[in-house]
């Protein structure tokens, strides 16, 4: 097997954008993006991405120190491409943002980045245009990148620089933005590319993650750039159209998330499709079993499963460095990557494959399998983020270790299984939600007194968001009418799909809904 390292050149790379002037210089006429029946070359990139470079760069640092940021509301286009290089090779922050996000989201990530620029689709550009008056910071909106040109930039940023911003929920307050360093984004592809046979020049990697993600961002286009190897951008997701285009374009890797899998295992043409495909890889969110047997038992390949974090960059772990497949595992923690299993009193449960045997489980989770007793994963790599803005607060500790909130056990062969979360956090296809953010919402619609959001299973999504709502006395208010409330003021991932009317919800003596029990009626 072989570790693909990326192409040579004299100058070390300290920047995303270094790696797309590196692979031009290699190959200019080499494909680097297949989008709809077009192709974009490495040397049309580069230059286009020279061009956004210089209509960006006169924007200046803020009084922080740091770089000023742009942010990039659009579909997986070559302009995305284009608009984040360009970005960083201008030596700004780039700040991702889902193109469906409603005015209300819109507002809380462009008002509290402070972003200067925005780049972004007519729809977003419109809905900007009605809360303008609210973001003082946001001096220009693109829509055409053509039009961007202007002097070179004064000069690239780099290593512990701000690189991106992207916003991710926790399990408390609003949605905050993670900052991803140039030096984090470069070390999660130095890590992974140690990882025997995963990507080279020669591979086609589908992108259809969204490009806003941290997985479909930096997993996906980045490591096109970091391979300079060849990306097809696929805007919208349907099994059987981006089967085809698997299929048409011989792709030979695959990015891809749960529903992503789960569409296709539907579709009797997956086989033929994938004849090309050497290699599928999974994450975001956990994958049923019964998919992925679905999907092998069809294309005769195996979908291996990493696990990560927006704040690590994103990948910590891969089924790519175990010995066997495992079904429920997520495998184990890249080169470069260390990792270990806390015990709620602080001391460690596993580490680096060692096993403390006199580690007590206080985490009161049930295991069936053999293995450690479950701890939360905390990581510590070149990969991980800064801190939370404007001023890092709750990234790394002193030492360099994170706790990620998740919790995971390990089995006798140094293989990790997930078990739960210590917060609240859905994820849906792989999107982090909210509780308290939809709570807001319900509540704010008139007739709700008060209401509880729980993540419920599902088979497509991995999680679904669930409301318990709590009615005014003598309101008439609907299921249907709080769906499109919520349709209003949240993006589709976010919205209930079911919700319950109940006639109160459970609470602590301090008055705190009290989840715990709400999940357990609902498995009853």
């Amino acid at each position: 097997m072989t570790v693909h390292e990326p192409a040579a050149v004299d100058e070390p790379a300290r920047n995303l954008a270094d790696y797309v002037r590196r692979a031009a210089r290699a190959g200019a006429d080499r494909p680097a993006l297949l989008w709809r029946d077009g192709v974009v070359t490495w040397g049309q990139l580069d230059a286009r991405v020279d061009a956004a470079a210089r209509g960006l760069g006169g924007l200046a640092a803020d009084t922080a120190g740091h770089p000023a940021r742009v942010a990039v509301a659009l579909g997986n286009t070559p302009d995305f491409a284009v608009a984040f290089f360009g970005a960083l090779r201008a030596g700004l922050a780039a700040v991702p943002v889902n193109p469906e996000y409603t005015a209300r989201e819109l507002r809380h990530v462009l008002a509290d980045s402070a972003a200067t620029a925005l780049v972004c689709t007519e729809r977003v550009r419109d809905t900007v245009d009605g809360i303008r008056g609210e973001l003082p910071a946001l001096s220009a909106v693109h829509v055409d990148l053509l039009d961007l040109d202007g002097p070179p930039p004064a000069g690239e940023t780099g290593g512990e620089d701000l690189a991106v911003l992207l916003y991710t929920s926790g399990t408390e307050g609003s949605p905050k933005g993670a900052m991803l360093s140039h030096r984090a984004l470069i070390a999660n592809h130095v890590q992974v590319a140690r990882v025997p046979s995963v990507l080279g020049p020669d591979d086609v990697l589908l992108l259809a993650v969204p490009l806003f993600h941290a997985y479909g961002l930096n997993s996906g286009l980045g490591a096109v750039a970091f391979h300079a190897a060849c990306g097809v951008l696929v805007e919208r997701f349907d099994p059987a159209a981006t089967l085809e285009t698997i299929a048409r374009h011989s792709v030979t890797a695959v990015v891809g998330v749960p529903s992503m899998y789960v569409g296709w295992a539907a579709r009797p043409e997956l086989d033929g499709a994938f004849g090309s495909v050497r290699l599928a890889v999974c994450g975001a969110a956990p994958l049923e079993p019964a998919t992925a047997a679905r999907v092998g038992a069809a294309t005769g390949r195996q979908v291996f499963v990493g696990y990560g974090l927006t704040e690590t960059a994103p990948v910590l772990t891969s089924t790519l460095l175990s010995s066997a497949p495992k079904m429920g595992s997520i495998g184990q923690p890249l080169p470069g990557v260390e990792l270990r299993l806390v015990a709620a009193d602080g001391g460690d449960i596993w580490r680096d494959g060692t096993v403390d045997p006199d580690a007590e489980d206080e985490l009161l989770v049930e295991l069936e399998s053999p293995g450690t007793d479950p701890g939360e994963i905390v990581v510590r790599g070149d990969n991980l983020f800064s801190g939370y803005w404007p001023d890092g607060h709750d990234g790394p500790d002193p030492a360099g270790w994170w706790a990620t909130g998740d919790v995971a056990y390990a089995d006798a062969d140094g293989d990790l299984f997930l078990v739960d979360r210590l917060g609240e956090l859905i994820l849906v296809s792989g999107f982090n939600v909210y509780p308290h953010e939809v709570e807001l919402v319900i509540e704010a619609c008139p007739g709700v007194v008060e209401a509880a959001v729980l993540g419920a299973p599902h088979p497509q999504t991995g999680q679904t968001v669930r409301a318990y709502v709590v009615r005014e006395p003598g309101s008439e208010l609907t299921v249907a009418e709080l769906q499109r409330h919520c349709e209003r003021n949240l993006a589709r991932f976010k919205c209930p799909t079911a919700i319950e009317f109940v006639p109160s919800l459970p609470h602590s003596p301090t008055g705190k809904v009290r989840k715990t029990l709400l999940r357990s009626e609902a498995v009853q």
